[in-house]
């Protein structure tokens, strides 16, 4: 690949699946120039088990406090972007790619790119929960026009948002809006840089010979009908992140649409009242919540 990639990956207390990511990407047909590895203060002994490794493309970052994915993603592409990466292959470290990921991605996104007037803002991979099934709460949203690629024969389809479960961004995107919103700690930073990737171009794009597994525990897709004690702290960061973007980035009406929608779901779901009010109190909240992304020193591309 023309191309120089960085793979950014944020970790926290997962050191078996972390290992499983790296031997991943160790694999992948065309190999990322450098792996970005953020660990946001792991105890489980990551730090060790990093310290031994000496693969050259291996960049380790080790922050001394947890910042949450948000946090650790904008740590990640800040110091991809000065390593002189072109593109930015986001994922968790419960995400492990197929030998041709990257390249079905990267090839992808260049076809999509020269297809649609003004390119497209992002690229992803199709995620799946095992060899059969699509990780539920992966699947990208389709765009309305979302066959407009497929039937130029591409293999590909025009979605709206994606996760950081393999998500591709160039350097330019990165320049023109930003790092992800790392207040938001955890839930909806992914969504809401895509939003903000595609303010003004259109939709990105989902690559479907670009394949991934999301290793987690069950396949289900998360919704305020299934607000729990386990659950509620990440519950309570995509209320106030989700409706805080709603408000802040779109309007009011869209942050009310949104308010309605997961009081209804938390009724449908009968969420005890005393979780309901938290949840209530994070979408309340989100009215003075409204982070600003922080930018980039522009910092040529090295020569290659």
């Amino acid at each position: 690949m023309s191309q120089r990639v960085a793979a950014v990956v944020v970790t926290y207390n997962r050191l078996e699946k972390l290992k499983t990511v790296l031997s991943s990407l160790a694999n992948q047909s065309t190999p990322p120039e450098w792996v970005v590895i953020v660990d946001n203060a792991s105890t489980d002994g990551t730090a060790s088990y990093l310290d031994e490794l000496t693969d050259p493309r291996l960049d380790i970052t080790r922050l001394t406090t947890n910042t949450g994915g948000a946090g650790g993603f904008a740590t990640g592409m800040k110091r991809a972007y000065d390593l002189g990466a072109d593109l930015f292959w986001l994922m968790d470290d419960d995400c492990y790619p197929s030998p041709e990921a990257l390249e079905h991605l990267v090839n992808g996104y260049d076809e999509a790119m020269q297809a649609m007037p003004g390119g497209v803002p992002f690229a992803c991979s199709l995620v799946y929960f095992n060899d059969t099934e699509l990780a539920e709460m992966n699947i990208a949203a389709p765009d309305w026009k979302w066959a407009r690629l497929w039937v130029q024969d591409q293999r590909a389809v025009l979605v709206q948002t994606c996760s950081f479960v393999s998500a591709l961004y160039s350097r330019a995107t990165v320049e023109r809006i930003g790092l992800p919103l790392r207040e938001y700690f955890i839930w909806f930073d992914d969504a809401a840089y895509a939003r903000m990737a595609s303010e003004g171009i259109g939709p990105g794009v989902c690559v479907l010979d670009s394949k991934v597994i999301h290793d987690t525990p069950t396949n289900v897709a998360g919704d305020f009908s299934k607000v729990d004690d386990q659950n509620i702290w990440k519950f309570a960061y995509g209320a106030r992140n989700e409706a805080s973007y709603h408000l802040h980035h779109e309007s009011a009406l869209s942050y009310a649409r949104f308010v309605a929608r997961v009081e209804i779901l938390m009724h449908r779901g009968r969420v005890p009242w005393r979780l309901r009010r938290r949840i209530t109190g994070r979408l309340l909240a989100a009215i003075g919540f409204n982070p600003k992304a922080e930018r980039v020193a522009l910092v040529p591309t090295p020569a290659q």
